[in-house]
């Protein structure tokens, strides 16, 4: 398929899940994390909030992250709205943590050393719901 680079549909859909239990854990003694979430099946919308305190709620800059194609091909194909698409899908990001903004650069810089990679997706905020921007 052009739109997976030459990739076959089935090899990238059986792609196994990335374990993040080392990255996590390497962070334990380096920074204080507020709050962590496994993005799975129920995507942004459904995940995201169970890391959160009652009324809180986040900001997602989208263009924030490398979005894999096989999205794009799964909402093409499928015709799929994009709001349909993070409530269901991760859209690449597996793994998410809230850390206080002064911790950012550490936490990044620590990943990085794991070969982890790693991106600001947002802020948290006071809306009591996920807002994609």
């Amino acid at each position: 398929y052009e739109e997976l680079d030459g990739q076959v549909l089935g090899d990238v859909l059986l792609t196994p899940t990335k374990i993040y239990v080392k990255a996590v854990t390497s962070l334990f003694d380096v920074v204080d994390i507020h709050a962590m979430s496994h993005i799975t099946g129920g995507g942004f919308f459904e995940n995201i909030p169970r890391m959160l305190k009652d009324g809180m709620g986040v900001e997602i800059d989208t263009t924030s992250f490398p979005r894999p194609k096989i999205f794009d091909f799964i909402q093409k194909t499928g015709n799929i709205e994009t709001q349909e698409m993070y409530n269901v899908f991760n859209m690449g990001i597996g793994f998410m943590m809230a850390v206080d903004p002064s911790d950012v650069d550490t936490v990044q810089a620590k990943l990085q050393e794991m070969g982890e990679p790693s991106y600001v997706v947002g802020s948290v905020t006071d809306s009591g719901k996920v807002v994609l921007k």
